[in-house]
């Protein structure tokens, strides 16, 4: 389904960007944050950002800022590999998720809800911000 997206937010956007925090020694939570000048209006509610082939919902920090978080394993299946394929019968069969939008890495799509009526921005050139 083509999602069609709005040209501009509703509310001046300050900035949005990302950033990586290594959990242990298998997983990554990506956070990815947006800050507004000003409060965000009340006929305004965000709902979800779709990033790097995930969704997740909006969690509010304070009026005008927002976050979303994102887990990314590394962690590896382990495989059966055997000259006789017989024995190679018990493997998985990758699982590819597939985003509702095709995203280049650095492109987001915020979906939020304006008077009750849900719509779609796309947000280019994120960028990621180094933990201070």
């Amino acid at each position: 389904m083509k999602q069609e997206f709005q040209t501009e937010f509703p509310q001046e956007i300050e900035s949005f960007f990302y950033q990586k925090i290594k959990k242990g020694t298998q997983s990554i939570v990506i956070n990815f944050y947006i800050e507004f000048k000003k409060p965000l209006a009340a006929n305004i509610k965000l709902e979800k950002i779709y990033f790097h082939n995930q969704e997740s919902p909006v969690q509010e920090i304070t009026p005008k800022d927002f976050k979303s978080s994102f887990l990314q394993s590394n962690k590896k299946e382990d495989l059966i590999m055997d000259k006789n394929p017989a024995k190679e019968y018990g493997n998985k069969a990758p699982v590819v998720q597939k985003s509702k939008f095709d995203l280049k890495s650095n492109e987001a799509v915020l979906e939020y809800t304006k008077d009750g009526k849900t719509l779609f921005y796309k947000i280019s050139n994120v960028l990621e911000k180094p933990l201070r």
